[in-house]
């Protein structure tokens, strides 16, 4: 019985398995982004981002707004599909709800994987951004579900939008496929 206490023990103090997520990205980048998630942090929105990665949803996905020295934004499985009217991209979701927030006191550093969302701060959906560069304004007001982990020589070749807006010209470069990893 001891012993078997023991065990249980050991197996309570190790460290849980991290979620994380494999972009492979086509364009002007191409390679993968590596993300660590941080279910911990922000569970719902985990929840919802590796659902909807092991559907098959950001499969064909571009990046839609790119800022040079802010961010990449991504994740609009529903307006966001590369052949699709790009005019739209970046105003949809999925068919699963919109997700409270779950604000942290993390902040927004170069690498790290925050939720877009709409002027509600509830509104978060599935689009996602990457930090170019730390960005500490956005602390405490959007959802930090990630950190990249490897790949940010890739996240630093996505081809990059309007200065101000982020809008693309052209064709944008996209994610081929999302992949849960544990």
């Amino acid at each position: 019985m001891l012993k078997s206490l023991t065990v249980l023990a050991l197996l309570a103090a190790a460290p849980a398995y991290a979620t994380g997520l494999d972009i492979q990205v086509e364009g002007e980048a191409n390679g993968t982004i590596h993300i660590d998630l941080l279910d911990d942090v922000a569970p719902k929105h985990v929840e919802q981002i590796t659902a909807l990665a092991e559907e098959g949803q950001y499969d064909g996905v571009v990046f839609h707004r790119v800022i040079d020295g802010f961010m990449a934004q991504t994740g609009d499985v529903e307006n966001g599909r590369l052949g699709s009217d790009m005019r739209y991209a970046g105003t949809g979701g999925s068919d699963r709800p919109d997700l409270p927030a779950e604000f942290s006191d993390l902040p927004f550093e170069r690498g790290v994987v925050g939720m877009a969302r709409s002027q509600d701060p509830d509104s978060a959906n599935s689009q996602f951004f990457i930090m170019f560069e730390p960005g500490y304004f956005l602390n405490g007001q959007y959802t930090v579900v990630g950190k990249v982990t490897e790949g940010m020589d890739v996240v630093d070749a996505i081809k990059r939008g309007h200065p101000r807006s982020g809008a693309m010209k052209g064709k944008p470069g996209g994610m081929t496929k999302g992949t849960v990893t544990e």
